[in-house]
């Protein structure tokens, strides 16, 4: 999969003050307040780029917009994809003025490399749990032919991939220029933010090895109140879990090339070591397996491996 490392035209701010208008009305005005969070992929370089030396960057642009803006760690990428997730949270009004920061940035670095006086029109790919898809979709389609009548922008919500464990989220694409995405993201927000089991995501922003590892970068609240700092989650007790993989089947573990253990290891947070040959379980000719992480993650890591042990085992008897 291509990485995300296109965005929409840079802005002045006369231009983002066009595309955010302040609500008229008190119920215009409560609706911008609605909590909501809205999650995005960005190449590496993207993501380097978002944050700034230092965290001043992505500071400043919390600053700026009241928003609470999260990144996946370095290397810890979608499933599938090597971008990494930004989530920006807050009330609408600080959410779609985070993202249009974002996209300004990104997109006037990439104009400035190009030298094109052309506003091209860029690719953004928005995270959705795929239990909130549907009401994109719409019945038929109905609600999202709308959207891209309405916002002019290109709007295609992947399949969900099921070739990833525990996987439960789908990528809606857009495409088009900044003012075609930002209106397509208007339309989709207000559609998810309707939505209950959606907006009980924002606590747990990913469902995969990044959930382990999100990055927060947060105003330095010191009396001084200068420069921002990282933030991190504090993560579970690290604990050694050793289980037994017949000899047979550890190739089923690694994968061509390593790859499964590596998808496993994304994805969970654990780290898995595997003994070398001859070097069994006590009494068995079962390999020494060991898993370590917080406990979450040795129990996923351990139900993964056993899947793939299990699914090869069924084609075998079939």
């Amino acid at each position: 999969m291509a990485s995300t490392d296109s965005y929409a035209a840079a802005a002045s701010p006369e231009e983002l003050t066009k595309r955010s208008p302040e609500p008229h009305d008190d119920s215009e005005a409560d609706y911008a307040e609605k909590p909501t969070h809205i999650r995005f992929l960005v190449s590496n370089a993207a993501a380097g780029s978002v944050i700034g030396k230092g965290g001043s960057t992505i500071t400043e642009f919390q600053a700026k917009s009241g928003a609470r803006i999260q990144l996946s760690r370095n290397q810890e990428f979608f499933p599938g994809t090597t971008d990494r997730i930004i989530m920006i949270s807050g009330s609408i009004k600080e959410v779609v003025s985070g993202l249009e920061l974002i996209l300004d940035k990104l997109h006037s670095e990439l104009h400035a490399e190009e030298g094109s006086d052309v506003e091209p029109r860029r690719r953004l790919r928005l995270v959705v749990p795929n239990s909130s898809c549907g009401g994109i979709i719409g019945k038929g389609g109905a609600t999202i032919k709308s959207f891209i009548e309405e916002s002019k922008a290109g709007i295609k919500i992947s399949p969900l991939d099921n070739t990833y464990y525990g996987l439960s989220d789908r990528l809606v694409t857009l495409s088009g220029t900044i003012e075609e995405q930002m209106r397509a993201i208007d339309l989709i927000l207000a559609k998810l933010t309707e939505d209950d089991h959606y907006s009980q995501n924002v606590h747990s922003p990913y469902s995969y090895a990044a959930g382990y590892n999100a990055v927060n970068y947060a105003p330095n609240y010191a009396p001084n109140g200068s420069g921002g700092r990282y933030q991190n989650h504090k993560e579970e007790a690290s604990t050694t879990v050793t289980i037994g993989v017949a000899d047979e089947h550890i190739g089923l573990v690694l994968g061509r090339g390593g790859r499964n253990i590596m998808e496993i290891t994304q994805m969970t947070g654990a780290r898995i070591k595997i003994s070398d040959r001859g070097d069994f379980m006590s009494g068995t000719t079962d390999r020494k397996v060991s898993i370590t992480g917080s406990q979450r993650a040795i129990q996923q890591a351990e139900t993964m491996i056993k899947q793939k042990v299990d699914s090869a085992s069924e084609r075998a008897n079939e």
